[in-house]
């Protein structure tokens, strides 16, 4: 058995990408391909925002080693929040979701015999629902027929907070510690929006709608006092915190239909591959280009 084990010295915390993509801006290397993929025909993007209160939330303990009658929290520097992901349940009802549901006016999902909505699979797996209505009016001056829809977008789960303290220890020296703590959300906010739909008479594809979002937060003390806002017991080191979280959430809409594009091209993206010393060669992940100005290119580096 061989076992090849690359050994790679880390000099900095974070990295920097290499799509593999390089142009080395000869234009005589540049040839028109024909890509198969989804054109957008409308989109609009949405800015929500709702509130989350979290009442005696636990934040853990200060160490109990530090604390005593005379300790006391003093300042607090910072209060981050993020969603909060358990990476080996996705499932976990912990987990923060987003789920917009949405009802259109002036057309209609395409559901099967038993009323579930087709769907089609988009980028990342994402599912988009094919939708239809009558066009024929707007087709036949050439224009997009408006179609309208509300939506509820529910947001469920847990919200992950630090919070940046200063405290008094049993010495009276000043210490600085984070505090974690989770908070559970459970909040609907609703919207309304307006989108402009293509022809689904003189197209091979209907329609597809698509929709997904993405949240921030902005947590604060909810008084901003820590005498009425933080609770805590110097003798245990157990914090409670009473918080408000602004909920801030982007969504955005499309309405895609399948196209082929013409675009200019180097041809494939390649990575450069470390070398090995056992395999003179290794298969290609990609086959050659087939089209005319390859297969020149390539008869002309081999004469």
């Amino acid at each position: 058995m061989l076992i090849s084990c690359l050994f790679v010295q880390i000099d900095e915390p974070c990295c920097i990408a290499n799509t593999g993509c390089f142009f080395d801006g000869c234009l005589d290397d540049v040839v028109g391909e024909c890509i198969f993929v989804d054109k957008v025909y409308d989109a609009a993007t949405f800015n929500l925002q709702g509130l989350q209160a979290g009442n005696r939330v636990p934040f853990g303990t200060l160490p109990t080693s530090k604390c005593g009658p005379k300790s006391r929290i003093i300042r607090v520097r910072a209060i981050r929040a993020k969603k909060f992901f358990n990476p080996d349940n996705i499932n976990d009802p912990r987990n923060l979701t987003i789920t917009p549901t949405t009802t259109l006016s002036g057309a209609q999902f395409v559901t099967d015999e038993n009323g579930d909505p087709v769907v089609v699979p988009g980028p990342a797996g994402l599912l988009q629902f094919l939708i239809f209505a009558d066009t024929s009016e707007c087709d036949e001056i050439t224009r997009g027929t408006p179609i309208f829809g509300s939506q509820e977008i529910l947001i469920r789960g847990t919200i992950a907070v630090e919070i940046d303290v200063d405290f008094i220890d049993n010495q009276g020296n000043t210490q600085t510690t984070t505090l974690r703590g989770r908070v559970p959300v459970n909040q609907t906010v609703t919207n309304f929006f307006e989108l402009c739909m293509p022809s689904v008479f003189d197209s091979a594809f209907l329609p597809q709608f698509a929709e997904f979002c993405n949240i921030a937060f902005s947590p604060r003390l909810a008084t901003q006092s820590i005498s009425r806002d933080i609770t805590f017991n110097p003798q245990t080191g157990e914090v409670l915190v009473n918080l408000i979280i602004a909920l801030c959430i982007t969504c955005e809409k499309k309405i895609k239909v399948p196209v082929q594009l013409c675009v200019l091209s180097t041809g494939f993206c390649e990575q450069n591959v470390s070398p090995r010393q056992i395999c003179p060669d290794f298969p290609p992940l990609f086959p050659p280009q087939v089209n005319v100005p390859f297969i020149e290119l390539r008869e002309g580096e081999l004469q």
